[in-house]
């Protein structure tokens, strides 16, 4: 059963959507004041959130922002109101989606499965992403083992991030070379070797039993976790 959160004021319209989501296996919950809906919330997890804009009490918009400092839900915006920039900040302030009413029951309930289906996704990418030891945060530019954030120089991070995306695949000295801008094209391999042994270090892999980085006879190397 997929449980859905409705903050709309207009009642009738409120029950005609929830009777026709309900032959979906969709439970809608109606709260048709803002603040309702937040208490709701905190008492009931919802795999979606239905929000109108013209609320008595409380902007939509303000409402949507409130839901987001709590809930990640998918919000999917439910209006009267066509002004574009109430849709822009709309999605600025973290709402998925803006649909402008009135619309067909089907592109609400078609729209309802597309973000719950994304959603999920993410999550299982990022339940995937968190098992692992080593971790490369492309938006903060960090790279963390076991949680905690390393501390790296240039080169290093640049190597230890192309082996992460790389992950399970043999990657040649020459290859970090050419791939790695903080490392001079004229570096020897014997210099991506020293390296490698500094991120060792950090990472507490030992280079005669390693259970990350391993050494590959005549190419270069390899990272598992």
């Amino acid at each position: 059963m997929i449980n859905i959160l409705m903050i709309e004021d207009d009642l009738e319209l409120a029950e005609i959507l929830s009777e026709y989501l309900t032959q979906y296996d969709m439970k809608v919950d109606i709260a048709d004041e803002p603040y309702i809906g937040l208490s709701k919330l905190n008492l009931k997890k919802y795999d979606l959130i239905i929000l109108d804009l013209s609320l008595p009490g409380m902007d939509g918009l303000e409402v949507c922002k409130e839901i987001r400092k709590k809930h990640t839900s998918p919000i999917i915006i439910s209006s009267a109101r066509h002004d574009i920039n109430d849709k822009v900040e709309a999605l600025e302030i973290g709402a998925d989606d803006y649909l402008p009413k009135p619309y067909d029951p089907k592109e609400l309930k078609a729209r309802i499965t597309s973000h719950l289906r994304r959603f999920e996704q993410i999550q299982i990418s990022a339940s995937e992403h968190s098992n692992k030891t080593l971790e490369y945060d492309e938006f903060k530019h960090a790279i963390f083992y076991k949680g905690k954030e390393l501390v790296l120089t240039n080169a290093e991070f640049d190597i230890l991030s192309y082996l992460i995306k790389k992950e399970g695949g043999v990657v040649s000295r020459e290859e970090l070379i050419y791939n790695c801008s903080s490392i001079n094209e004229e570096s020897s391999n014997k210099s991506i070797d020293v390296i490698i042994s500094r991120i060792r270090q950090k990472i507490s892999d030992d280079s005669k039993t390693p259970t990350h980085i391993h050494a590959i006879r005549g190419i270069g190397y390899k990272l598992t976790q």
